[in-house]
């Protein structure tokens, strides 16, 4: 076995071509460890051999930082080609140009780990145990955090998603998902080391101990389950082409009316009359991120109304909308509740029970260098691209005894957001999302996996509402409790259980992990002094 391995690196690494050739094959096929495919373990053989690969280049004094840069670009362009989508169907971008743009993208993403896995292989040590098991797993980390963090972030495909549903996804609730991605780290980096034939005891034992640790962890429970309450999802499956048109405002609310149990009529004088098809118990009903494709400030009438019809239901409604505030004339993406709702929480302009979107999405929701960008193309002039940020920490809302921390959309990929919302009383997670954008690549999915981690992380059942799909429910757990098809108008009805309480993670954060990655390399710097002494 181990002569193979070695003819095989021989021919990998026998030209700078060849190098590359292997580095952007070991990288590309971790998008197979993502949904919809979530086939984890193929992050092993995609680690190990980049790096044997990065051991044999570094010895060669070659190409480093492009051997690696090139692994990185390669596993971002398969993991996010579907931003295309947008760019084509809705963004008026010519072909050549959103593939450019997308490159451009993944290019910037990809400095990020290229750098960790340079700096890794720079670092002048002997000892592989010392590189890979102090180093790589920390710089790993810390420039992942980088990524999740400069010019406002781009959090999406952490290894640790791709282990939902494996036994090392018991370090979520303490560590958050980073603690799934050191797990990872930590097994390439020994599977490694045993291909090296180095400290060969050393790497099973930590093999062996970190998925001891996994499976031990994934037995504990940190929040405590609630009396269940009643909740219908509705997905509405608006034209994303047409559902900004000023005609179809109407026809789209009137079927989530339809979809939610509720109709619409008009009275002898020819007024809107909204009356129920039949008596409903008590429920929370969900529509998704602007739902309501129009102002609020412009529908009072209409709002009021459905909220009286919603309360005398004994429901709540929980919708996207777009809040213009007339004052600063600026514009929010929110969420506002109606109907059946705790004194003092029922609905109105001011009401407390609201939420504006903080993290906003770059082109979509807000155009950096907005003056230089929107003359260039349709694709940074899309509707309601210019908003403004609620703030980063909010109440959460309310509905009969239980309290909602809301996420919307892109929001749910920013695990310390959601974290520094979520209080011990807080019953559930809610997401709103709108993945039309995105059509039927395999973006939505992987939104969908990033959800239910935070589900997980935060010990609470997670509702999220979408369009067009995929609308789905978690348990505390993490485990699925229903989901609609995409593409299709329906609602998902349940009994859920809030839970209160307090994960570790939601407790502390990353700072266990932060800890981790000084301590490993300050050991690291000490055991490379030492041993050059």
């Amino acid at each position: 076995m181990k002569k193979y391995l070695s003819k095989l690196l021989n021919k990998a690494t026998s030209s700078l071509s060849a190098q590359l050739l292997t580095a952007a094959f070991l990288g590309a096929i971790q998008v197979f460890a993502f949904a919809p495919f979530q086939q984890w373990w193929v992050l092993y053989p995609s680690f190990v051999g980049i790096f044997l690969l990065l051991k044999k280049v570094q010895q060669q004094h070659k190409k480093l930082f492009l051997v690696s840069f090139i692994f990185n670009l390669s596993m971002f362009v398969a993991t996010l080609h579907w931003i295309y989508v947008s760019m084509d169907l809705f963004g008026g971008m010519p072909l050549i140009i959103s593939a450019l743009l997308i490159v451009l993208l993944c290019a910037y993403l990809a400095l990020f780990p290229s750098l960790a896995l340079w700096l890794t292989y720079k670092i002048p040590t002997k000892s592989s145990v010392i590189r890979l098991l102090l180093i790589m797993p920390s710089l790993w980390l810390i420039t992942d955090w980088l990524r999740g963090w400069v010019l406002t972030g781009f959090p999406w495909a952490y290894l640790g998603y791709s282990h939902a549903d494996t036994v090392l996804v018991g370090f979520a609730p303490i560590l958050g998902v980073q603690g799934i991605t050191l797990a990872i780290l930590l097994i390439c980096a020994c599977l490694t080391l045993l291909t090296l034939k180095k400290s060969p005891k050393l790497a099973s034992l930590l093999i062996l101990a970190v998925v001891m640790s996994g499976y031990s962890l994934k037995q504990l429970t940190f929040t405590e389950l609630q009396p269940a309450i009643k909740v219908a999802l509705v997905q509405g499956n608006i034209d994303q082409n047409k559902k900004w048109e000023p005609n179809e405002l109407y026809p789209s609310i009137l079927k989530y009316l339809e979809l939610s149990g509720i109709r619409n009529s008009k009275d002898n004088s020819g007024n809107d009359l909204i009356t129920a098809k039949k008596p409903a118990e008590t429920e929370l009903v969900i529509w998704p991120e602007s739902a309501i494709a129009g102002l609020e400030v412009d529908m009072q009438r209409f709002l009021q109304s459905l909220s009286l019809k919603f309360t005398q239901e004994n429901k709540a409604l929980l919708t996207g909308i777009i809040n213009y505030d007339v004052n600063n004339k600026d514009y929010y993406n929110s969420i506002i509740m109606l109907g059946k709702l705790p004194p003092g929480q029922g609905y109105s302009q001011t009401s407390p029970n609201r939420y504006a979107k903080h993290q906003l999405l770059p082109i979509g929701e807000f155009v950096p260098f907005e003056d230089l960008l929107r003359p260039l193309a349709p694709y940074f002039n899309l509707p309601m691209s210019s908003f403004q940020r609620g703030g980063e920490i909010q109440e959460n809302l309310k509905f009969s005894n239980s309290t909602l921390a809301p996420a919307l959309c892109y929001e749910i990929a920013f695990p310390e957001l959601l974290r520094k919302n979520v209080h011990e009383k807080t019953g559930l997670i809610i997401t709103l999302s709108n993945d039309a954008w995105f059509g039927d690549s395999i973006g939505p999915a992987q939104h969908l996996e990033i959800a239910r981690m935070r589900a997980i992380e935060l010990g609470r059942p997670l509702l999220r509402s979408t369009n067009n799909g995929i609308t789905a429910i978690y348990d505390s757990l993490g485990n699925e409790l229903g989901r609609l098809p995409s593409n299709t108008d329906a609602v998902l009805r349940r009994a859920v259980q809030p839970a209160y309480g307090q994960t570790p993670y939601q407790q502390v954060g990353q700072t266990p992990l932060f800890i981790f990655c000084l301590l490993s390399l300050i050991s690291a710097f000490v055991l490379i002094k030492r041993k050059a002494a």
